[in-house]
């Protein structure tokens, strides 16, 4: 199975870790982010993998290669330019025959992508979008208010919310969809919408990190521990 690893960003809001040192290969233990990925991918049975790659390319091919040293095939399109995710594939269309992936090269989690693959050719839908199910804890009690009246209160409550984490299952088809420099989020799901096109929810919540900001880096790498996450890899 083929999947794209989306690892072009520059990873400003990490600087100055990202000054010499694309996102993706920032370490967490003794490995860059982008290896956890590679590493999920392959145990859910995605060994060819097509990497974007731009801010820094250099590192990411120098430490990858072929891939054969992690038991996958590694391809790489070179962004010369910022093409935004969806933007980023459209090169490497020719070369997509069948369902594919898309994660993102600077996101860490254990999801379960053989499942989801499962749960989209089961839908039989163009697209399947991974939620992550979070939650977040207000800091305040609530009032409850119906025609002008409290009818309660709710202290500090815990609000469920369901996080785009950019983890995709597409068709093929969706290339049609797709416009130069375009934005998944932004552009192409909102487009599928307008079409009437049927999108599949896969829910997960098992573990998914958007590590954003320095102060994230440096707090989850003091509490970093890759066998809780994923087992014995």
């Amino acid at each position: 199975m083929k999947a794209f690893v989306l690892a072009g960003g520059e990873g400003t809001r990490l600087r100055p870790y990202t000054y010499s040192t694309p996102k993706p290969m920032l370490l967490l233990g003794d490995k860059p982010i982008l290896q956890y990925i590679v590493e999920n991918l392959k145990r859910n049975g995605f060994d060819e993998l097509i990497l974007t790659v731009g801010y820094k390319h250099e590192q990411i091919i120098a430490y990858f290669g072929d891939g054969s040293k992690f038991g996958v095939k590694i391809k790489y399109s070179i962004e010369n330019e910022r093409l935004n995710t969806a933007g980023s594939i459209l090169p490497m269309k020719d070369q997509i025959k069948d369902t594919f992936a898309i994660v993102m090269g600077d996101h860490l989690t254990n999801i379960n992508l053989a499942d989801m693959l499962k749960h989209h050719k089961k839908n039989k839908t163009i697209a399947t979008v991974a939620l992550y199910r979070g939650k977040l804890s207000l800091e305040y009690g609530v009032a409850d208010v119906k025609n002008g009246n409290i009818i309660g209160f709710r202290e500090k409550p815990v609000l469920e919310h369901l996080y785009n984490t950019a983890i995709y299952i597409f068709e093929p088809e969706i290339f049609d969809y797709i416009n130069e420099k375009e934005d998944f989020a932004k552009n192409v799901i909102p487009r599928l919408l307008k079409k009437k096109k049927k999108i599949s929810a896969y829910i997960f919540d098992s573990v998914w990190f958007d590590i954003g900001r320095t102060s994230d880096y440096e707090e989850f790498k003091e509490s970093f521990n890759p066998v809780k996450i994923f087992g014995d890899l």
